[in-house]
């Protein structure tokens, strides 16, 4: 008898220990890179060294066709952040502030916050540090001194060179990169933004608290500051200019701008064609800045293993949107071309050990719900996305048929085959511009076909699958 109930005693004591191991939520590490396009090696990009990406990949999941809502830093953050859709009313521009365009909407850190996590932003996670008020447990972190970059103790002729802008003066531009030598990567504010986050997983590696720790990387944003190390990588001689530097065939001319993001800096020519080795210049330090943010990914990666916390963690990467790197003989983002919509996205959870990749299309309103329904979350009413989990057990699952972006009046959507952007007249609401183009034939985007006979019932589908979702969406802005 004794013998039966101590049997029992050991049973009942099991279940407990099972049940709390059951119940323990899952860490989330967030990590946001700016201005990232999937320029990386585990994008096939071979010319980019980015090991610890590529790492992180090879123990989750790689989503080939991710795309941003909205393909610039301060409304795409919103829209992550808060799981809505960019419309003409709201999430507009790269000064977005979420707090004022939909007060009172529970952020994803907020929901988590809610759950019982200690959520944690280090570095640019919202475009305002200020934004987001009550997402966080802890006040929002950000690097001390000049966050863009230019370091006035190490390079004091860069730092002299820099201006305030005329529409911002609070916003300075210098040159558009510096490259010291001999000094450390948290001389820098991405390097500053890994050291905090190690100090921080080392105060959680013993609480009972699970967190949700955002992290925002600056670079390969503008300017291309980075190490000299991280230059060195690469061999100025061997960057290669994109073959299609011209205007798409057939492109509306709004779809191209005079990237005056680039041209703000003081060592960019205000007007005109960019000579071919100042291309190429800018090319060699937006691979050196990857490089720099790949080895800080990795720096907080690494202590995560280190400390035996990447266990129960979720890691999620992503880039806010694309950028153009000459294609179409465009810089920057502020477009609705595939390059600047189309990201990086990589999701690893504890149950994942191995390299898995989905050609599945998803975007960026999808992630709120995904990492909810990974952590055993409710979803919160107000989302617009949908939860890409399945995928994570089957890549290869039957997904969405479409998704959306949209810049300024131009909407756009995306399909397995297609791309097609309409321009809408607001007043009007009628169309005054289009473009089509095939990604099976023409990945680069090089031939508009909107206007091709061939291709009417194509664009009557498009378009109708397009006013819809317009409609649809405009319905739902929250007051």
């Amino acid at each position: 008898m004794l013998k039966f109930f101590s049997f029992l005693f050991i049973v009942f004591f099991m279940c407990i220990g099972l049940k709390a191991q059951e119940s323990k939520k899952p860490n989330v590490l967030f990590i946001i890179v700016d201005d990232l396009r999937p320029e990386l090696g585990c994008y096939g990009k071979s010319q980019v060294i980015s090991p610890n990406i590529d790492k992180l990949s090879n123990t989750g999941m790689t989503f080939n066709r991710a795309y941003c809502n909205i393909p610039v830093c301060g409304a795409s953050r919103a829209s992550i952040l808060t799981g809505l859709r960019p419309n003409s009313k709201r999430f507009v521009g790269a000064f977005t502030r979420q707090d004022e365009e939909v007060p009172g909407v529970v952020s994803l850190p907020m929901h988590f916050k809610n759950n019982g996590y200690k959520t944690i932003s280090l570095g640019k996670v919202y475009h305002h540090l200020e934004d987001g008020m009550g997402s966080w447990s802890t006040p929002p972190w950000m690097p001390s001194g000049d966050w863009m970059g230019w370091q006035a103790y190490i390079l004091p002729e860069s730092h002299n060179k820099t201006i305030p802008r005329e529409e911002n003066p609070e916003m300075i531009h210098g040159p558009f990169f510096e490259v010291p030598n001999n000094v450390p990567d948290h001389v820098y504010p991405d390097g500053m933004v890994a050291k905090e986050a190690i100090q921080r997983l080392k105060q959680q590696k013993n609480s009972e608290e699970p967190f949700f720790m955002a992290l925002g990387f600056v670079r390969p944003h503008l300017p291309f500051n980075a190490p000299k190390k991280y230059w060195d990588l690469y061999d100025f001689d061997d960057i290669v200019l994109p073959e299609n530097m011209e205007k798409p065939e057939n492109a509306p001319q709004r779809t191209m701008h005079n990237f005056g993001e680039l041209r703000n800096y003081t060592d960019v020519p205000k007007k005109g064609p960019l000579e071919k080795d100042f291309m190429r210049k800018l090319i060699h330090g937006y691979y050196a800045s990857i490089s720099y943010t790949d080895a800080q990914v990795g720096k907080v990666i690494d202590e995560l293993e280190r400390l035996d916390i990447a266990k129960n963690t979720v890691v999620i990467l992503l880039g806010d949107h694309g950028w153009f790197l000459g294609e179409h003989g465009l810089w920057c983002k502020h477009s609705n071309f595939e390059k600047a919509l189309h990201t990086p996205l990589i999701v690893r959870t504890p149950q994942m050990n191995n390299s898995l990749r989905t050609d599945a299309l998803v975007e960026f309103v999808d992630i709120y719900p995904s990492l909810c329904e990974v952590a055993g979350l409710s979803k919160p009413f107000h989302l617009q996305g949908k939860s890409f989990v399945p995928l994570l057990s089957n890549p290869d699952k039957v997904w969405k048929s479409e998704v959306y972006s949209r810049w300024v009046s131009g909407e756009t959507i995306i399909t397995n085959t297609h791309t097609y952007t309409e321009w809408f007249n607001e007043q009007s609401e009628k169309t005054t511009d289009r473009m089509l183009y095939d990604l099976k034939n023409d990945p680069e985007e090089n031939f508009n076909i909107a206007e091709q006979r061939r291709n009417r019932e194509l664009i009557t589908e498009l378009s109708e699958k397009l006013n819809i979702h317009v409609s649809e969406r405009d319905k739902l802005i929250l007051n």
